[in-house]
């Protein structure tokens, strides 16, 4: 299988650097993290819908279909300050978080690298 994209997904969810030598994590990134942290139901129904079409035997899939079918086939509610309910610029994190996660599916999602990796 090939090597996906990862990211650290440290315990802290701060998004300033330790010292000047290391770069704060992308502006994105530190988005995605607040968000999630208010909105933990929102990773619960990808993990759901994820792990149901994996069951019926799907071997890869994409997080966009399963973050459209979260945006249109489900009623949420989030915390947010972004104008949408659900910003496209968390798929990327979700998908790596879901492997991260689950590693025995790991590459279920094809990512790519993020604007600030």
């Amino acid at each position: 299988m090939n090597a996906q994209m990862k990211l650290p997904f440290e315990d802290s969810h701060e998004a300033i650097a330790a010292n000047d030598n290391q770069p704060p994590i992308n502006r994105l990134e530190a988005k995605w993290r607040v968000f999630h942290a208010k909105n933990p139901h929102v990773y619960e129904l990808v993990k759901r819908f994820a792990l149901e079409v994996i069951a019926k035997g799907y071997e890869h899939y994409s997080i966009n279909s399963i973050f459209e079918r979260v945006r249109w086939h489900s009623s949420i509610e989030t915390k947010t300050e972004e104008q949408f309910k659900l910003s496209n610029n968390h798929r990327p994190y979700y998908a790596r978080l879901f492997h991260k996660d689950h590693p025995e599916h790991d590459g279920f999602f094809i990512t790519h690298a993020v604007k600030g990796e």
